[in-house]
């Protein structure tokens, strides 16, 4: 049962560089009758972003940037945990777990990370089955709830520790304070999970309902990927890992829409930073382990119960170009909301998108701990 902690030397190799590159060249295009994003992801700059990954990006610089950055293994009950572990700079350093979510990885955090060491010392673990981390060879056999506690606490030696998470993080994150409350010090989330409603819940008002409709609206116009990898993720995970386009649309638009980028997704996200992801994916063929994650979630994860909330004090932090956007009182009905922002900018990847608003709302959290 114990926890062991490895050094992971030069995770990133190019070696699979020359097949990728075929792959590339030897696209199938499909057609396109609209020139914009208006039925999903658009040609143009997907041959752009294509072009770019081809002939342009620079793969040995890559390794070094990827490389460089802090590595780390933690093998629990056997299998393999990849995280990055930053040691902070300042005196009184506070833990801080950063969980991010789907389509992402420890890439988005690469921007934000610096401006956080002077606070805390840094933990981003990837899920099982996303990147680095080992993919779990049968349904419900590992939990990120479970493993990312053992890695601060039994790992790391951390008592206690603050965790923030995004997404799929975020939903990861509060069931971290549902089940450890003693050693999560603070849960800061830029989504919150939909309280367990029964006859003796206060009713709705008129703000929460109308989240209500825009969540149903959410879901109706852009929630056709949830829906499918929450159902028949496999069927999808064989054309996504054999074919790098694919991957990249499938991926990009996600970028594209979910984001505060606007029709300049080049400005907010550089096509450096969006191969370096992709290439994650590619690389280790987690695609279809990271969407598996979806069906999971709705086959598997035990529903929250009535009386369950969330004790921890909890900063709830909104994107207003994130996917929906929650009302405090909503919030409210399952946290300990100490603090409720929506920032003026960002939307769901707001590591990359905006790491200065991230941060600044992290560090005002941990000081009101």
């Amino acid at each position: 049962m114990d926890v062991k902690i490895s050094k992971w030397p030069s995770p990133f190799d190019i070696a699979f560089a020359g097949d990728l590159r075929q792959r590339l060249r030897e696209v199938r295009w499909a057609d396109e009758v609209v020139d914009d994003w208006r039925q999903g992801t658009a040609a143009a700059p997907l041959r752009e972003l294509v072009a770019y990954w081809q002939n342009d990006y620079g793969w040995n610089s890559a390794a070094t940037r990827i490389n460089a950055l802090p590595h780390h293994r933690a093998t629990i009950n056997g299998s393999d945990l990849h995280f990055l572990h930053f040691k902070g700079t300042g005196a009184a350093r506070t833990p801080l777990l950063l969980t991010n979510g789907w389509p992402s990885s420890f890439i988005e955090y690469t921007r934000l990370t610096p401006l956080l060491t002077d606070t805390f010392d840094i933990v981003i673990p990837a899920h099982p089955g996303y990147g680095y981390s080992e993919r779990p060879a049968t349904l419900g056999a590992a939990s990120s709830v479970e493993l990312f506690h053992r890695l601060l606490t039994e790992g790391l030696g951390y008592t206690s520790y603050i965790v923030s998470g995004t997404d799929i993080g975020a939903g990861v994150a509060t069931r971290m304070a549902l089940a450890y409350p003693d050693a999560v010090r603070g849960l800061h989330i830029a989504a919150v999970v939909d309280p367990p409603l029964g006859d003796a819940s206060v009713p709705l008002a008129v703000e929460e309902r109308a989240y209500q409709q825009q969540v149903e609206k959410w879901s109706a116009n852009e929630g056709a990927y949830l829906h499918l990898q929450a159902t028949r993720p496999q069927t999808l995970a064989y054309a996504l890992n054999d074919s790098p386009v694919g991957l990249a649309s499938w991926i990009v638009e996600k970028f594209r829409y979910w984001s505060d980028a606007g029709p300049d997704l080049w400005a907010v996200f550089p096509l450096e930073m969006l191969v370096d992801n992709l290439n994650l994916f590619w690389s280790t063929q987690t695609i279809g382990s990271s969407m598996r994650l979806y069906y999971e979630s709705r086959h598997l994860r035990a529903p929250f119960k009535s009386s369950d909330r969330v004790v921890v004090p909890t900063a709830v932090c909104m994107w207003p170009k994130d996917l929906v956007t929650a009302p405090e009182r909503w919030a409210r009905r399952f946290y300990n909301v100490k603090r409720y922002t929506v920032q003026p900018h960002g939307g769901h990847f707001p590591a990359w998108e905006q790491p200065e608003l991230y941060a600044a709302d992290l560090k005002a959290f941990a000081a009101l701990l």
